[in-house]
């Protein structure tokens, strides 16, 4: 007797829609080899100590982007949900903070030398704007889920998406009408001043490595590093991670599901606080409508790197920092376009792999 046939494998057809994804790939792959190409090697604009600087820029204001892009992370791995409002809950711990900072501005600690509390105890002045921030943020996360959240937990993902969108806007109202429309500048303690730091000599020029850009980069990896170890190491992680899973699976194991929800709210309120009061510090001006951007491009972070991913919204938070940063002088375009890379690498994403670069592919639960 013969040895069984093996079936043979027959190859499906490309749909229309999947050469139409190849070809643009295709499209968008040759024009940006073709301005790389032009800028990097024909015309040769910028020297080595220029794109250091991009690159320091980009990986500080990623790192920022990763603090608030683990929160649409958090929440999105334990209902599904975009919480299209956690960029204003980030604005409201950047506020609070300022204001902390402004009240030990104006307590003269030393009438004769007119020291203030500020400079005279920066370290403390710090973590009392950090835990001001912090726990305004979290106040606004928890109270956005029991407000906002919970009462639609049954609802259609559109309902809960539409009422994220429109916490969004009381929150930026409510800031416009307390705090006002105008820019205000952020006053650091004479120990984090900024634009002034750590120097670097690359081709016979400096590089400047702000005070201000350090601790703020380090900062964030280890609140990153902290809450990584408090998903994966603690008992609320493994709740948490048991929730994502299946939610009555895990009231039956005895889990307070409404009470991990609302943990979850807590956790992301926190570090969006902190990464408020940090932009604050490192770019020196905030505004009623602070949160919007950074919280929009936390969020195609935590696309990029693949929402529902921890690590992944963290790389994915550092790239996109690193390629709004560098982008614009690589491709040889004005600066100011740099939000358009960013959108356009969410679009381009969503297109070709919504699960993200480390993420995995989506049941249809889950979708």
């Amino acid at each position: 007797m013969g040895e069984p046939a093996v079936p043979l494998r027959v190859r499906k057809p490309l749909s229309s829609y999947q050469v139409a994804q190849i070809v643009l790939g295709i499209v968008f792959l040759a024009f940006v080899t073709w301005r790389l190409y032009t800028v990097l090697i024909v015309q040769h604009v910028y020297g080595p100590e220029i794109w250091l600087r991009f690159a320091l820029s980009g990986l500080i204001i990623g790192s920022v982007y990763a603090l608030i892009a683990i929160g649409y992370t958090l929440v999105y791995g334990i209902l599904r949900m975009i919480n299209f409002a956690h960029g204003d809950v980030m604005m409201l711990g950047a506020f609070a903070g300022f204001f902390v900072f402004e009240a030990l501005g104006a307590w003269i600690v030393d009438p004769a030398a007119e020291l203030n509390f500020l400079n005279a105890y920066p370290v403390l002045s710090i973590i009392l704007a950090f835990a001001v921030g912090m726990s305004t943020s979290m106040l606004a996360g928890v109270t956005l889920e029991r407000i906002a959240y919970r009462p639609l937990r049954a609802a259609p993902r559109l309902v809960v998406l539409i009422s994220a969108i429109g916490a969004s806007f009381f929150l930026e109202e409510s800031a416009r009408l307390m705090f006002g429309s105008q820019t205000r500048p952020y006053r650091n303690p004479d120990l984090l001043p900024r634009a002034r730091g750590l120097e670097l000599i690359v081709n016979d020029r400096p590089v400047l490595i702000t005070y201000t850009g350090i601790f703020t980069f380090v900062l964030s990896i280890i609140l990153l590093v902290i809450l990584y170890t408090i998903v994966m190491r603690t008992r609320l992680g493994r709740a948490m991670r048991a929730v994502s899973q299946d939610k009555q699976v895990a009231a039956l194991m005895g889990i307070d599901v409404d009470g991990v929800i609302s943990r979850t709210f807590m956790i992301s309120g926190i570090w969006a606080g902190a990464a408020g009061v940090m932009w604050g510090i490192h770019t020196g001006q905030i505004d009623f409508f602070v949160g919007f951007l950074p919280g929009i491009k936390a969020f195609t972070a935590a696309v990029l790197g693949g929402i529902g991913n921890i690590p992944g919204a963290a790389v994915g938070a550092l790239l996109l920092g690193l390629i709004e940063s560098l982008g614009p002088a690589a491709l040889g375009i004005d600066f100011q376009l740099k939000d358009v890379i960013g959108f356009s690498i969410l679009v381009l994403m969503l297109i070709f792999r919504p699960s993200g670069l480390l993420g995995e592919a989506l049941t249809e639960e889950k979708v």
